[in-house]
């Protein structure tokens, strides 16, 4: 009973803040213990739908930053530094997200898998989006940009965290307060960019 009140505080809380979902708070806790993004700053959101985490980084890059969100369903998030575009992630078009060759100073991924209810396969299925997120990333962040996905934890974990480590300085694991205390998810956190790696 108490962890549906707590879940219900963190839905009645993001709605009066005029997010879409609860999962703003995830990005908000990572945010505050260490900083993803600054005024300024670009930052690239795969998965974007329903907008929580896109609407969240615009407000802390200002007017002066820019926030690309891409998901295979349109959202409606008008804020003026933000775009939102609709395709696959294993179809990315070059010419929409670089902009004249500028690359982004965050790449960031809430995305999860549809499950099956098989926790192996599910987990499976998670690395592989987070896989192709830090591909993504590598291609498209500037030297020394962070990088942040949810994953749900499982046997292939270790081996793609040390794929994350060998392109960035500090590699992180973190797991939310705001999280379900029965979820296996966590969020693999990259800071400093280190470019491409033999």
């Amino acid at each position: 009973m108490n962890r549906r009140r707590n879940l219900d505080h963190y839905a009645r809380k993001a709605k009066a803040g005029g997010f879409a979902a609860r999962s703003v708070f995830k990005l908000e806790e990572i945010h505050r213990k260490t900083p993803l993004m600054k005024r300024g700053e670009r930052v690239l959101d795969l998965g974007c739908a329903p907008g929580s985490w896109l609407k969240y980084a615009a407000l802390q890059v200002g007017p002066k930053g820019r926030c690309v969100g891409l998901d295979r369903v349109a959202i409606d998030l008008s804020m003026p530094n933000v775009e939102t575009l609709v395709g696959d992630i294993y179809e990315i078009d070059d010419a929409l997200l670089s902009e004249d060759g500028r690359k982004f100073d965050l790449v960031m991924s809430d995305m999860a898998p549809d499950t099956c209810g098989n926790r192996s396969t599910d987990h499976i299925r998670s690395v592989q989006l987070c896989e192709r997120a830090f591909e993504i990333a590598t291609k498209y962040l500037k030297l020394d940009g962070r990088f942040v996905c949810k994953v749900f934890e499982g046997g292939d974990l270790n081996g793609f965290v040390n794929e994350v480590k060998r392109r960035f300085k500090t590699v992180k694991r973190v797991k939310p307060k705001s999280t379900r205390s029965e979820s296996v998810e966590l969020f693999i956190v990259g800071l400093g960019y280190k470019g491409g790696v033999e």
